[in-house]
């Protein structure tokens, strides 16, 4: 299975899968944001597609080892959202690859204090509409401008692999 697609209009659209972290807090819901490595601008946690992992799957898996969190996951996305990932080269040119992240909602029922890059990234919590205005991703501005926690019926534990 490929990870692009290619409508014939441009450069092949890469998939990724990424987990909208969060948990109840005192006045509604907080979502979690980690750092970029690269440039420090706040993200969500989100990865290629795994081998024998389903889109749920590997969006848990990447919410662990980039921030160090770990709950039920919802096995249905709360929609999209495409950002241009800078890829760089051995000749140390970039170039530009379209990706399309699918975005699966994670109530975070644990936080370790050590992960796997917990020295590449930092990670605070925010109200969803605050979160909102510190990405620049305008799509996942609005995922997280009309996110409402999702019943826990229906999820499934997400985890380490």
């Amino acid at each position: 299975m490929s990870n692009t697609k290619n409508n014939g209009t441009g450069p092949a659209s890469c998939s990724q899968f990424g987990a909208l972290c969060w948990r109840p807090g005192e006045n509604g819901a907080e979502v979690l944001l980690i750092s970029s490595r690269e440039t420090g601008r706040w993200v969500i946690p989100k990865g290629w597609p795994m081998t024998g992992r389903s889109g749920p799957e590997a969006a848990a898996i990447e919410a662990w080892e980039e921030a160090g969190v770990t709950g039920p996951i919802m096995p249905d996305h709360l929609g999209c959202f495409t950002y241009d990932k800078i890829l760089k080269r051995d000749t140390d040119a970039e170039r530009v690859q379209p990706c399309t992240v699918e975005v699966y909602p994670l109530q975070v029922t644990s936080i370790a204090p050590t992960f796997p890059e917990c020295d590449q990234r930092r990670r605070q919590w925010f109200a969803p509409e605050m979160a909102a205005q510190q990405v620049a991703e305008e799509e996942l501005q609005a995922l997280l401008i009309g996110f409402r926690p999702p019943l826990l019926q229906g999820m499934r534990q997400g985890g380490r692999a």
